[in-house]
């Protein structure tokens, strides 16, 4: 692979991960059509070299986490016993049942444009709405963990992506989220990229992922998942998650759009 495409994807996750770390997302939400549709990493391959960016950006937000006594507790052990089960089922359903690249476009559109809509309007119904909301309790947020887990191994985006809004949205303070969301994501990625390696040595077709772009990428989210975790304290969070929601629903419309055409 050309260095000029693995120095675009050091770059590409370096800025997504600044962008999103401090609120407990790793960045392979929005990274993952990066390498779709710029940089033409094929499908399924593309679902396992987003895990591999998981696994190499994850250690530097975590370590600023863990500096400051943030990492680890009750729900960074609930979330990992739902997601890493999970994931293994997800990588199985995208290798087996939903290797197309049409069909994969269809299921982001699905799974990004509501999320991105969801996220907004529960940010801006945040202040008025906040008294009011129950936090999950420690079963529902683990089987919450096991579903967005086969749906993280399906996408490649380990589940801490997705159980950090709607954790969030839920009452639960961002401060206890994000280092939970971004250690649940760390550990399952590994899990999730195991498994597709070992299913391609069993099935056809691009399942093992692209491991220098996922490496280049990685690089570029170590740096900036510890930038982006370093900076929270003083990062706008309304701001910050509307800009969030703002992107993903953005990314799942052109998706759709291009499923349609």
């Amino acid at each position: 692979m050309a260095w000029s495409t693995e120095l675009l994807g050091f770059c590409a996750g370096l800025l997504i991960s600044v962008a999103t770390a401090p609120v407990g997302v790793s960045g392979a939400v929005f990274l993952l059509p990066v390498q779709v549709s710029i940089l033409g990493v094929p499908s399924p391959a593309v679902t396992p070299t987003n895990l591999l960016f998981n696994v190499v950006a994850g250690p530097g937000a975590l370590l600023w986490y863990g500096r400051t006594g943030r990492l680890g507790g009750p729900l960074t052990r609930l979330l990992i016993a739902g997601t890493v089960p999970g994931v293994v089922v997800g990588a199985v359903i995208r290798v087996f049942a939903v290797p197309g690249p049409q069909v994969f476009r269809l299921f982001v559109a699905a799974l990004l444009l509501p999320m991105g809509l969801w996220l907004c309007a529960r940010t801006l119904r945040a202040a008025r709405s906040r008294g009011s909301e129950t936090q999950p309790s420690p079963r529902a947020t683990t089987m919450l963990a096991l579903a967005v887990g086969v749906v993280g191994g399906i996408y490649g985006i380990g589940g801490g992506s997705l159980l950090g809004p709607i954790l969030v949205g839920r009452g639960v303070p961002v401060a206890t989220v994000a280092p939970a969301a971004l250690a649940s994501t760390f550990v399952t990625s590994i899990v999730g990229a195991v498994t597709y390696a070992l299913l391609s040595l069993t099935a056809t077709g691009d399942i093992a992922p692209d491991w220098l772009l996922g490496l280049a990428c990685g690089a570029g989210g170590l740096v900036g998942g510890y930038l982006g975790a370093r900076f929270q304290p003083y990062l706008p969070e309304t701001t910050l998650r509307l800009l969030l929601g703002a992107l993903a629903a953005s990314v799942g419309a052109l998706y759709a759009v291009q499923v349609l055409h």
